[in-house]
């Protein structure tokens, strides 16, 4: 019998609120009024891939009471499912210390995150923040990441608001890739081709031709109450954009990893392959992009100080937000942008920018600043990042270096209207250039989040940036296998 949720395991160690244990009390009513029969019991891991149990409705509460044990290493794995760091052999610190025996976390849960599925109404999600058994912070946990950007902003009396353009393909599924041979750590590609030719940037007859496909995803979106604004037709083929009313940075986290989600098993469903990938190997396809908007607010009276004044002079918070981003975007490149492949989309021209500075409403610069006299709106739009990031990490990522910027009363540099002439410095032309910018210059990151983050996240982008290295390329037997 389960322990009742005032007394239970949570609340004992204080990880329950008043608040949440009220809104708890609710979700139980409600799961039993609606039918519900399976509570599927996530966490955002490190690539924001949601990964968690299933647990009949009959045990839900005790969710609520004593949380839920889940395998240590799920937080230890590479984009491959492998297991990264050594929790099999004697650690002296880290992770693997912290882990070792591939031993428990505890997931505790986020009663505000409950969604029932609008694609299988009988299931629901509810997000969770993994911590250590005794309660203690995980400290490279998502969501605690994230927390510990905003909490820190708000300590310089500052709030962000953020808003999101999310690129990505949808295609026909040709293969599933379930031959025995196939399933490996990674399984090989599904085969696809494509639901519209592209190259037809925003016209309606794209549209219509995937239109029922985009009212799928809109539906479904908007079932899970995430707040859709637009659903445009983008420039490849088979690709498409939406984009999201602005929130606050761990509401749009939230609804980034639910909306990935829900996205590539709607779409499964149908026989259909979603792919958020940076920049698919496949003819003629484009990149995908994930612009992050973002302004920032005195908490004590709620202005946007990003509002220039009446003479068009920007803000000094915005000069020292955007300067903070420059100057820190070499090292923030990994929490960005943090695949091998996420760095064969920095190429000139292609809507995408490949060096480090900003333009007044200039699509080709990495910041792209939005903001003019009286406009509540006014923004600056960060276009480096891609559909593939951790949105926890990318966000404490802005946060922490645009804040920073504040700080230390940094000024922008006068805005670029040539994003792609000579001059200014590149961005990371490789995951190993951002892990090594990363390495060097992480004491912002460090300072704020903690080296048993840093660390962690460096050693688990070089296990992936290693077995990269390693794999013999199509490019190395084409070019060598005849030659010598």
């Amino acid at each position: 019998m389960a322990e009742d949720i005032s007394t239970g395991k949570l609340a004992r160690l204080g990880l329950l609120s008043d608040a949440c244990r009220a809104e708890a009390a609710d979700l139980l009513q409600r799961v039993r009024s609606e039918g519900i029969e399976t509570v599927r019991v996530l966490f955002a891991d490190q690539h924001g891939i949601l990964r968690g149990k299933t647990i009949v409705a009959d045990a839900f509460d005790s969710l609520f009471s004593a949380g839920l044990n889940v395998p240590s290493t799920l937080l230890l794995k590479d984009t491959s499912h492998r297991t990264a760091f050594p929790v099999w052999s004697e650690a002296d610190d880290g992770p693997a210390s912290l882990m070792q025996g591939a031993s428990d976390v505890l997931l505790v849960p986020r009663p505000e995150t409950f969604r029932v599925l609008p694609w299988s109404s009988h299931s629901a999600w509810i997000l969770c923040t993994p911590v250590m058994r005794d309660g203690s912070p995980v400290p490279f946990a998502s969501q605690t990441v994230l927390q510990t950007a905003v909490d820190r902003l708000a300590g310089q009396g500052m709030a962000a608001t953020l808003g999101l353009e999310v690129e990505f393909q949808v295609f026909e599924r040709t293969s599933d890739a379930r031959e025995h041979g196939q399933s490996g750590m990674p399984g090989a590609p599904v085969e696809t081709r494509n639901l519209a030719q592209g190259y037809q940037y925003l016209t309606e007859t794209r549209y219509g031709e995937m239109e029922s496909v985009l009212d799928l995803i809109r539906r479904n979106a908007q079932g899970l109450g995430l707040k859709v604004r637009s659903v445009e037709i983008e420039m490849g083929p088979s690709q498409v954009e939406l984009t999201f009313a602005p929130a606050d940075p761990v509401t749009q986290a939230d609804a980034m990893v639910m909306f990935r989600t829900m996205v590539k098993e709607v779409c499964a469903r149908e026989g259909l392959h979603a792919s958020f990938m940076a920049k698919p190997r496949l003819e003629n396809a484009m990149a995908n992009g994930w612009h992050v908007h973002q302004s920032l607010q005195d908490i004590a009276t709620g202005r946007n100080l990003f509002m220039p004044q009446a003479d068009g002079s920007l803000s000094a918070e915005a000069l020292g937000w955007i300067a903070g981003l420059l100057t820190h975007a070499e090292a923030s490149s990994l929490m960005i942008a943090p695949t091998v492949n996420s760095y064969k989309r920095y190429m000139p021209f292609q809507l995408a920018p490949n060096r480090i500075q900003w333009g007044a409403d200039n699509r080709g610069a990495m910041l792209r600043g939005l903001m003019a006299p009286g406009d509540p709106a006014s923004r600056i739009e960060n276009r480096a990042p891609d559909s593939s990031a951790n949105p926890y990490y990318a966000f404490a990522a802005q946060l922490i270096a645009g804040g920073a910027g504040i700080a230390a009363g940094l000024k922008a540099p006068s805005p670029t209207t040539s994003p792609y002439g000579e001059g200014a410095q590149e961005l990371p032309k490789s995951l190993g250039a951002a892990l090594a910018a990363f390495e060097a210059g992480s004491d912002l990151f460090s300072g704020v989040l903690g080296e048993g983050f840093t660390g962690y996240l460096s050693h688990l982008k070089r296990f992936e940036w290693d077995r990269y290295l390693n794999t013999i390329s199509e490019w190395e037997q084409a070019e060598y296998f005849n030659l010598f």
